[in-house]
């Protein structure tokens, strides 16, 4: 990606697909660039996925820094504990005392129906493109419908009912209505279903960092899981897990490096020597940590044998107590060369939504598989559990180790297994029911009067 030379043209409007505040919010852009020349030329339209994906990588739901919900969604759920001042908006997600009026709900509702307006206006430009290849439009209208599918994912289990927006017209969307939570999943499984048929099963670039056909899959399967499409989450897993592209990593300390051969896709660091920005978030020297640490619950419920208690994690002592962090990404400082990306998809999630689905339909042998697949890289012997029941809590205990502090997959699992108010009310105060979804931002209710608020709110 760094040997893409962006023109000035491709600058100028790049410039124009940013800067609205809010999806209600962006109208007819004053050039007509974006739908004439961008999309005629392979370079610029090229760019312009580029930009969308330091967009994810930066802001949003996706991104690695404090806001990203590998940390906001940790400190939600009952992974992280937060150390940092109490007048800083992550306070307000740790303590689970959000408000319409918060402004970290409506930035990451805003940046990510951004990042969404984004994708489209690549969709729409492709498809009306007298200058693009047959290839190209599919491979760049593959991967913006990836991405449009991939947030609005985000937002659905974030947030509930949430509108799917699949045009730039300002006029359509200023007026949208929450879709029931059913059409979203069906939304999403067409968006992905499309972008599996579009992209091709090689990568474009080196290192991963552009989604191929198999990331769709990947995505899809996750989708099928959450939807209870048992049989289909299988499928579309088993079509990831047998692609020859990718091979099981058995050295623990080798899972979280750029050339890892389990890595489904990655962020490219925004500088040549940069690492994945969740290094600089989670690790810390000294204690008192200066912003999150893991939490010890945490910590102390893994196995003493297991190797990702040892691998994973690292603990900082003063003499006299003791701090956690997660240490999947050991670089928190410019390395020269970039050793670590950020994954957003790797072989083990697919691994254990294989064994969920198995599980789920009565395969039990082949679920147990799966699952010991991924316990054996934690150096652990395989399952005692034998039942359906046994195999599937078995199955999410082992979700919760593997995927600690991953983008969010802790409160989405308790979420949807109906756990999250039997387990988050033991270990934070003032746990309402109605903090399962986040709430609208009021600048959106107020734009909008087809929007309307979650309870509790």
């Amino acid at each position: 990606m760094k040997n893409f030379k962006i023109t000035l043209l491709s600058l100028f409007v790049l410039l124009s697909l940013m800067g609205c505040d809010s999806f209600v919010d962006v109208k007819t852009p004053s050039s007509q660039l974006t739908g004439v020349t961008v999309f005629e030329d392979r370079t610029t339209a090229n760019a312009a996925l580029i930009d969308i994906y330091s967009k994810l990588r930066d802001t949003g739901l996706l991104a690695g820094l404090t806001t990203g919900s590998s940390v906001s969604l940790g400190l939600y759920a009952d992974e992280l504990t937060y150390y940092g001042t109490t007048d800083d908006n992550i306070s307000f997600i740790f303590n689970n005392s959000m408000q319409s009026t918060t402004s970290i709900a409506s930035q990451l509702w805003n940046e990510s129906y951004h990042q969404i307006y984004c994708a489209n206006a690549v969709i729409y430009g492709c498809e009306n493109s007298t200058g693009l290849s047959t290839a190209d439009k599919n491979q760049f209208i593959g991967e913006a419908l990836f991405v449009r599918a991939l947030v609005h994912f985000y937002l659905l289990n974030l947030y509930g009912d949430v509108p799917y927006i699949t045009t730039t017209d300002y006029e359509v969307n200023r007026l949208v209505n929450r879709m029931p939570t059913a059409q979203v999943y069906t939304a999403i499984i067409a968006d992905l279903e499309q972008a599996v048929a579009l992209l091709p099963e090689a990568y474009i670039v080196p290192n991963r960092v552009r989604p191929n056909r198999s990331t769709a899959m990947a995505l899809l399967a996750r989708t099928y899981l959450y939807n209870g499409n048992w049989a289909q989450a299988s499928n579309a897993a088993s079509a990831v897990l047998n692609n020859a592209e990718y091979v099981w990593e058995t050295d623990i300390d080798k899972v979280f490096l750029k050339d890892c051969t389990a890595t489904i896709w990655q962020f490219y660091p925004k500088l040549e020597g940069n690492n994945a920005d969740e290094g600089s978030v989670f690790v810390f020297q000294t204690g008192p940590p200066p912003f999150i640490g893991l939490r010890a619950e945490l910590y102390n419920s893994f196995a003493n044998d297991d190797l990702r208690k040892s691998h994973w994690i690292a603990s900082v002592t003063d003499g006299s107590n003791t701090w956690y962090h997660a240490n999947k990404y050991k670089q928190n400082t410019n390395t020269g060369t970039s050793a670590e990306y950020s994954i957003v998809f790797r072989l083990s999630e697919q691994y254990l939504i294989r064994a969920e689905a198995r599980a789920r339909q009565g395969e039990l042998i082949n679920a147990k598989q799966d699952l010991n697949t991924v316990r054996s890289l934690a150096g652990l012997p395989n399952t005692t559990a034998t039942t359906e029941a046994e195999i599937i809590d078995a199955v999410q205990q082992e979700r919760r180790y593997e995927l600690f502090t991953e983008y969010g997959h802790r409160f989405f699992d308790l979420k949807r297994n109906g756990t999250l108010n039997t387990v988050l009310p033991i270990v934070k105060l003032g746990w309402n029911n109605t903090d399962a979804h986040w709430p609208i931002p009021e600048t959106e209710l107020s734009a909008n009067p087809n929007i309307s608020q979650n309870p509790g709110y």
